[in-house]
């Protein structure tokens, strides 16, 4: 864990941060809390601003000697860098951190409140996301394994992740439970129960859970919604169902890694707008400051043109911008991640939750999207021509929803339904009626 200083003033907990599988120390972390003042500092090392590989990690900081503070604009904003913060556990590893954390608490009432750097450094070093790492002064890399050993779970025992997963859910998790979720959790994803492990070619992937309130298929609903994205020419992580015991399983494959497991630097489009929480951004802004950082921009942002349509198409309004993210380059530059966490919401409001632009604000219908096409580097037609492509592969969802890669029952499909079949589809096939 983090070195905790005592002194008689302010708690402060001291990391470094390092990058890559080698471990290249990039600086020095320190959280702070004095009073009701809660901050951090990073300092860049020497050899990493030496360093001919040298890059900026996160969007908020300055290539530069010395300290820079970050402070929380708002209580529900991180304490942390921009590119830190995104390697934070979600909201439901956060929960079974709090969780394991109270038992320990109720047997050891000296143990201390868990602190934000606690969270950050309680995340497994192995799956944590993208390439940055945490080491204690003493050299060695907050929660790894031993040599030997391994704290992802293989594929085989997902089974037992999800029995952990459902008594959490259900506030009637023992120790073991808990033990054996800690640490395994992902910055991806929200509050729905998952956890990292290790698919049958040993490659990192997400296991994502049904969850004890669903009342729909929803994890058949996000593999069918990757697998469309995928025949739609957007550039998605290879998802897939794995029955376990009948429980249908969303495994979700990590695209922060290489063959063998070497990481790529990940950077949220929260964080590359250095966007906080309560903050209203737009997809055009995305664009601009995109311009800047990306190796193939034209491409990236046309691909991402593409994504907010089939977001339109089956309503997929959780498009909050740290639902988009970029993998490092190389050379200071940046490109598009694939597509992650897109899932068809029958039961909502049917407007993105973030806005096209300050003109016209929620993405509502395929017509704003051709009239902002430009924007995106598309000409009328080029845009014409994908809404069609995305078009007609969603227009064969119900087909790939029943089909046994999918398995839904015909009372799943009807559930989904309303994400498919509605107005804001029949208007887009009418506009590309011709094109096929």
């Amino acid at each position: 864990m983090a070195r905790t200083v005592t002194p008689a003033g302010p708690q402060k907990k001291h990391v470094q941060l390092c990058v890559g599988d080698s471990g290249l120390l990039v600086g020095d972390l320190t959280w702070v809390k004095d009073g009701n003042r809660e901050y951090s500092t990073f300092a860049y090392g020497p050899e990493w601003l030496r360093h001919p590989s040298r890059f900026n990690v996160s969007p908020d900081l300055v290539m530069a000697p010395g300290f820079q503070v970050r402070k929380a604009p708002a209580a529900e904003d991180s304490r942390f860098f921009f590119t830190l913060s995104d390697t934070e556990p979600d909201a439901w590893g956060r929960r079974v951190i709090a969780r394991a954390h109270a038992r320990e608490r109720a047997s050891n009432p000296a143990l201390g409140v868990l602190t934000e750097m606690d969270y950050l450094c309680a995340v497994d070093d192995f799956s944590r996301i993208g390439a940055l790492r945490l080491r204690d002064d003493e050299g060695g890399f907050i929660r790894t394994a031993a040599i030997g050993a391994r704290t992802t779970p293989p594929l085989v025992d997902l089974n037992k992740i999800y029995l952990a997963s459902r008594a959490v859910e259900s506030n009637n998790e023992s120790i073991e439970d808990l033990r054996y979720l800690q640490g395994k959790g992902t910055s991806l994803g929200g509050m729905r129960p998952k956890c990292t492990i290790l698919d049958t070619d040993g490659s990192l992937a997400i296991g994502k859970f049904p969850g004890v309130g669903d009342e729909r298929a929803v994890t058949r609903g996000e593999v069918l919604a990757m697998r469309l994205a995928m025949l739609a020419g957007i550039n998605a992580a290879p998802a897939r169902v794995e029955n376990v015991n009948d429980v249908p399983v969303a495994v979700i494959k990590r695209f922060d890694r290489v063959p063998g497991n070497g990481r790529i630097h990940y950077m949220s489009a929260s964080s590359l707008l250095q966007a906080n929480r309560g903050d209203e951004r737009t997809y055009t802004e995305l664009v601009d400051a995109m311009r800047g950082v990306c190796a193939d921009f034209r491409n990236d942002v046309r691909q991402l043109w593409r994504r907010l349509v089939f977001n339109l198409l089956i309503t997929n309004t959780d498009d909050h911008l740290r639902n988009t993210g970029f993998l490092y380059a190389g050379n200071g530059l940046w490109r598009l991640s694939p597509a992650f966490d897109i899932n068809p919401f029958p039961d909502r409001l049917q407007e993105s939750k973030t806005w096209l632009s300050e003109d016209t604000g929620p993405i509502t219908s395929a017509e704003a999207l051709l009239q902002q096409a430009p924007r995106f580097l598309m000409t009328p037609d080029d845009a014409l021509s994908s809404l069609a492509e995305v078009a007609h592969a969603v227009a064969g969802w119900r087909k790939l929803a029943a089909s046994s890669m999918i398995g839904m029952s015909r009372q799943d499909v009807a559930d989904f339904e309303p994400a498919f079949q509605h107005a804001r589809m029949e208007a887009a096939l009418k506009l590309v009626a011709g094109t096929a």
